[in-house]
């Protein structure tokens, strides 16, 4: 009896020198793990160690997408449309079948769809939205025009998962878009916008409005801002038109004077020749501008020019105009007044 006394001690103290190095080597994993994925959030993004998702290739994404590519980011598409995809894919993007599918290929996944009810579905699904397939450390940047509480749900969310959120919504339109010199409004956590910049760079400029959801009220200032200038473009060549000038020579005029604007250079010349491909939609900007006054109504502000154009804008939409750009405002002004530009590039003055 007594020999089995020293073989049990032996045991024991064998099993739990096993059990002790166990648990030293799942301690030294799981800090090696946490390490690991400190070390992944604080690369810097460049090309070989970022992959990038993007989620809407419409007249916008598709060329701000483009600019990642060429770059020589590896980037990740997903469109419901495959066709508005398809360019990217000629210049070497892959295709996801969905957003899920696309967060799990990425570290920062860009979107930039209609309505805040897109930005939902393709961010906030539980089974086939972005954030259910994006590893902890993944980044969300939600380009869209949308509501600022929808952008804060969004950080909250992606939060709970030990991932990122911005808010970054744009301005520029699609020559902005195309020439890489779009406004960029970022709203959250100021490290992660900074760490961005190398892809935000090459959109634009990018300017850091405050903490989530500011990206948005940036935006939406924004709106207003080019609605009521807008309005006032159209109606100073309706007038000019009306008066007698010639408008080409009138809008050469002004434009170096204080009545110019981003909106004259972008939208002008588009008007006198009734061209009214989209920029940007007006089915948008009655969106924008419809989220915007409901923001007023929730601040208890009072203003009566975004109110103004987005009834205007709203009477496109009436007359089934709401998939043309926003420079087809100039109809609905045509519309009031009963007269047509057409003729507004050929009459001369008189000597």
């Amino acid at each position: 009896m007594p020999p089995l006394l020293p073989l049990l001690l032996v045991l024991r103290s064998r099993t739990a020198h096993s059990y002790s190095l166990s648990v030293s080597s799942l301690v030294t994993l799981l800090l090696r793990r946490r390490s690991m994925a400190t070390v992944a959030s604080t690369d810097p993004v460049c090309p070989t160690n970022t992959r990038v998702g993007w989620i809407g290739t419409g007249v916008m994404g598709r060329s701000m997408c483009a600019h990642l590519l060429n770059a020589g980011y590896t980037v990740t598409v997903f469109n419901r449309t495959l066709s508005k995809a398809q360019p990217l894919l000629d210049i070497g993007a892959h295709l996801a079948d969905s957003p899920h599918s696309l967060a799990s290929q990425s570290d920062v996944v860009f979107s930039i769809v209609g309505y805040p009810s897109d930005v939902r579905h393709v961010l906030l699904h539980p089974s086939s939205g972005a954030l259910s397939g994006l590893r902890p450390g993944g980044i969300i940047v939600d380009m869209t025009t949308s509501e600022p509480s929808l952008a804060s749900e969004l950080s909250a969310a992606a939060s709970s998962k030990n991932c990122s959120a911005i808010d970054a919504p744009v301005s520029g339109g699609d020559r902005g878009a195309k020439t890489g010199t779009l406004a960029i409004f970022a709203g959250g956590d100021e490290s992660v916008v900074q760490k961005l910049n190398p892809l935000f760079a090459l959109m634009g400029k990018v300017n850091y409005m405050g903490g989530s959801g500011k990206g948005q009220f940036a935006k939406l200032a924004n709106q207003i801002t080019i609605a009521s200038t807008m309005v006032g473009l159209v109606e100073g060549m309706v007038y000019a038109h009306k008066a007698g000038l010639n408008v080409e020579l009138f809008l050469n005029a002004i434009s170096t004077g204080a009545a110019g604007s981003k909106s004259l250079d972008l939208y002008g010349s588009r008007i006198l020749k009734r061209d009214f491909e989209p920029g940007f939609y007006v089915n948008h900007f009655v969106k924008d501008l419809g989220i915007c006054l409901k923001e007023c109504q929730n601040m208890g502000l009072a203003l009566p020019g975004v109110a103004l154009a987005q009834q205007l804008y709203l009477s496109l939409k009436a007359h089934g105009e709401g998939n043309l750009g926003t420079q087809a405002l100039i109809l609905a002004l045509e519309r009031l007044n009963n007269v047509r530009l057409d003729n507004a590039v050929a009459s001369k003055p008189s000597a």
